[in-house]
């Protein structure tokens, strides 16, 4: 049986973003998100590299807020992208903490998930 290495929660979670890299811009929809990372619709010519370093920008329901990452392209599959957050301003940080905290449902839980985070840094 495989282990699963996974130490963060993936929260189910539909909303718009958009994608930057370089001068290349792709509007997307994310399907799930977690402490480290981001899973999103993979847009129509995509063109990048695994490893490319690219900014998400999650848009939250007003649109004025939203949540900013540098990230890392980590897999690509016919369907979708899958990136892995390697900054995260505070603000943003707030945002995702509450949104996670929000469908964990239990402190404990994310406790455990910020606690493995840190270990990580």
């Amino acid at each position: 049986m495989a282990h699963n290495r996974r130490r963060f929660e993936r929260i189910l979670f539909d909303a718009p973003c958009d994608i930057y890299v370089g001068d290349n811009a792709w509007s997307s929809q994310v399907m799930d998100i977690s402490l480290k990372g981001v899973l999103v619709r993979r847009p129509p010519n995509w063109t990048s590299r695994l490893n490319d370093p690219f900014e998400i920008t999650i848009h939250l329901n007003d649109q004025d807020t939203g949540i900013v990452m540098s990230v890392a392209l980590r897999h690509v599959e016919d369907e979708v992208l899958g990136f892995q957050c390697q900054y995260i301003d505070l603000d943003s940080a707030a945002h995702l903490r509450r949104l996670v905290e929000l469908n964990l449902g239990d402190p404990a839980l994310l406790d455990r998930e910020l606690r493995h985070l840190g270990e990580q840094r």
